[in-house]
Order: structure tokens, then sequence, then C-alpha cells
């Protein structure tokens, strides 16, 4: 079978090109052929190397994936492949100089039928434990985060199981660390760092809210930076949320005082100062709080909750694992439209990027266009699963289950290969 290439649409190459405000002699220099060999590109009689693919990418100034037409999250393994603009054999070369490359006799048929999905034949590729440590190798050489070659993997190969299983690493280190922290604490230090938790918490909730209903919210960056203290007098700027949680516990100081700072000195609290208008007072210095990951992991661990676990490749975080069980439990009729907000189609969503430099969505969830009866028209659109999204929960549903039990799975099945 002939080896596995992406083909331009030329009718987007041309698009492209004008659009930058190149002329093919411009466009030939830049990335190394003829002007008749853009020629020929431009009506679909040659397709470029992945070098020239991605120098031509880089000459219009624009992705590789809008020039082969593959939307974001529907990459497969040759897409990752052709992203980096690098052939087979150069692939391959490299992947000799690893342990899991001379382990799998690489070679550039196996990794092609590796590729096109077609059975790969040879030693250990029977082997779930060998094969499942390619796709880091393979990552490395692309440049890409690790699940994006397993999801690629996971698309070029939909009938096979997942290359790489959860490790389940244990937290006992970290949650043992972040129990000394608090025990190292005085009362009045538990009460501050634990209403800093409680008041982060309530301000994730109000951003979660805005998004919902389509209003302008800061950055996490920004409003994990809860206010606590406004310099002047009481009297007359009032007291914080966050001063009223403390007064209401009897552990108030005025301004910010010795527990504050003593927090801080433990790497569990940072203080930030700036100045803000205030209708009476005029310009006054406003004092700031932001929890460390140090601090919250101390703050969960002295109110008995469990550590947060971080996903391990290639799983979800917790959040998103959430996005991805609502859309499963709507079943197949998928989910309205307004009801994900936020960031989260950015990271799950086909044909998304969560920023201008950033990695590509995971793909996992899509907007399905709904028709009306008659077919003439549409009527809305609903998100669902798609297929790599679908597999994913089948692979991965009882590890979630366990990892993140707070998360309502309630109907959602895997038997049959379909949850429901």
């Amino acid at each position: 079978m002939p080896l596995p290439v992406r083909v331009i649409a030329p009718g987007r190459l041309v698009a492209l090109r004008e659009q930058a405000g190149l002329s093919k002699a411009e466009l030939a220099r830049r990335i190394g052929v003829s002007t008749r060999m853009v020629f020929f590109y431009e009506n679909g009689r040659h397709t470029p190397t992945p070098q020239r693919l991605q120098k031509m990418a880089a000459a219009l100034r624009c992705d590789v994936e809008e020039l082969t037409g593959v939307r974001r999250g529907d990459e497969r393994l040759v897409d990752l492949r052709f992203g980096a603009g690098l052939t087979l054999d150069h692939v391959v070369l490299r992947l000799r100089r690893t342990a899991v490359g001379r382990d799998l006799c690489l070679s550039a048929p196996r990794l092609s039928a590796l590729e096109q999905g077609r059975p790969v034949f040879g030693r250990n590729w029977r082997d779930n434990d060998v094969v499942g440590r390619l796709p880091a190798a393979l990552a490395k050489i692309y440049g890409v985060p690790v699940r994006m070659v397993v999801d690629a993997w996971m698309r070029t190969r939909p009938d096979e199981s997942a290359p790489v299983r959860p490790r389940g690493r244990a937290q006992e280190g970290a949650s043992g660390s972040a129990g000394a922290a608090w025990d190292s604490l005085n009362e009045r230090q538990r009460v501050y760092l634990g209403e800093v938790l409680r008041d982060e918490r309530m301000t994730e909730t109000e951003m979660w809210m805005r998004r919902t209903h389509h209003l302008p919210a800061p950055s996490p960056s920004e409003w994990r930076k809860l206010p606590l203290a406004l310099c002047a007098p009481a009297s007359v700027v009032g007291y914080t949320r966050l001063q009223e949680r403390l007064r209401r516990n009897g552990v108030h100081d005025p301004g910010v005082g010795a527990t504050v700072h003593a927090l801080e000195r433990r790497g569990l609290l940072v203080t930030i100062t700036d100045v803000v208008h205030h209708p009476v007072a005029g310009d006054v210095t406003r004092v700031r709080v932001e929890m460390t990951r140090r601090g919250r992991a101390a703050a969960r661990a002295g109110l008995g909750e469990a550590a947060e676990q971080q996903p391990d490749t290639p799983l979800l975080s917790e959040w998103l694992w959430g996005v991805m069980a609502r859309v499963a439990r709507a079943g197949p009729d998928g989910l309205e439209r307004d009801a994900l907000s936020g960031r989260a189609p950015f990271y799950l969503g086909v044909g998304y990027k969560n920023r201008s430099a950033g990695r590509p969505s995971r793909g996992f969830i899509d907007e399905v266009p709904v028709l009306a009866a008659d077919g003439s028209h549409v009527v809305g659109y609903r998100w669902k699963l798609t297929p790599i999204g679908l597999r994913h929960i089948v692979e991965y549903l009882e590890e979630y289950r366990r990892r993140y039990p707070r998360v309502d799975t309630t109907g959602i099945t895997t038997l049959g290969g379909k949850p429901s």
C-alpha cells in the first residue's frame, strides 16, 4: 500500500496565498520549490512533503491543519507527523535511538502500517507494556503532549484498546506533607487558611455563574487573588467578604496582621498589594491574598477532604471529566448548546484551540446541528460525544469513577462499547 500523505485542498491554498499577499513565485522561493511546482500544488496535481508543507504553513502564517483541512481535535497519527514536518524515515531514525524503538524493531513500513490502522507484525508488537511506551517516544519527537499522541492513536486504530493505561499514582506522600503543614499551624492560622479556601470556592462558583449567563469574567489568575483588606478606617470602607468570614469566627485582625504573614512565610499564601479607588475614601491601598498549591492542599487535608489528584496520562482533570460526563448522561439527544460555557469547549470541542499558540482540543465533543422536521433548515445545535470521546469513556470510565467519585456518572455504562 502507498505511504500515507496529507493532501492539501487546492482552493484553500490559493485563498491563503492571496490572503498572505504572496505570488506563486514568492511562495515557491520561500518553500524551496519551483513556481511550476506551486502551480501543481494549487491544481491538486502534486502533494508537498511534510517538510515543505510545514514551510508552506510558515510562509502563509497559518497552521498545517488549515492547509490539509484536518479540524483541531480530529488529528490522526499521520497528522501529528506532518505537523512536525517529518518523513517516516526521519521518525524511524530517531526512534531507533530509543529503547522502545529498538525493542519494537521500528521500520518505515511498520510505522506506516501503524499510521494507516493496519496490523503491525514483529517482535514485541503484541506486548502491551512495550507498545504502551511508544506514544511517549512519539510525543517527544513530534513536540506534543503524550495525550495528543494517545488520542490520535485511538482515532487511527479505533478497534484496539488504548495504548496507554493510567498508572494510578499514589498520593500518600503529597497528602502526608499537606497534613504535616496543617498540623504545624496554630488554631488561629487554621481558621484563616480554611476561610480563604471557602472564599476561593465561593468566588469560583460566582465566576462559573457569570460564564453560564454569558457575562464577562476575569481569568482564574486574577479572581484567585481574593480581596482581604482596604487600608482605611472600617467605618468608611467597611469590611471585605473575607474579613466578614473571619469576624464571624472571632479571629479577625484589623488590616493584615501577623497571622497572614505567618501563613505567607510558610508558603501557604501570597499577598498582593495594589491601589484601588473607593467612592468615599478615594485611592486606598488594597491587600489581596492568593492560596498557593501547597496552601490549598494543607487546607483540604485539615478539613478532611481528599487530596486533589492531578490527571494522569491520558486522563482529563476532574473539571473536564465532569463536563464529559454531563454530555454522556444526555444520551443520544445530546446536551443543549447553551448548557456548556466558559473554557470547556476549547479543551474538549472539535475545532477549538485554547489560545493562539496553544495545543488543539482533544475533540471529545462536537456541536451537532439539529434539523427541522422537514430537513429544510437547522433549528439549533447540541453537544454530543464524538467517536473518540465515546472511545475514551469506554476505555477509562471505571478509572474515572475511582479517581473522581464526586462526579455524577449515573446512567453511564459501557455495555456494548457505548455509554448509555
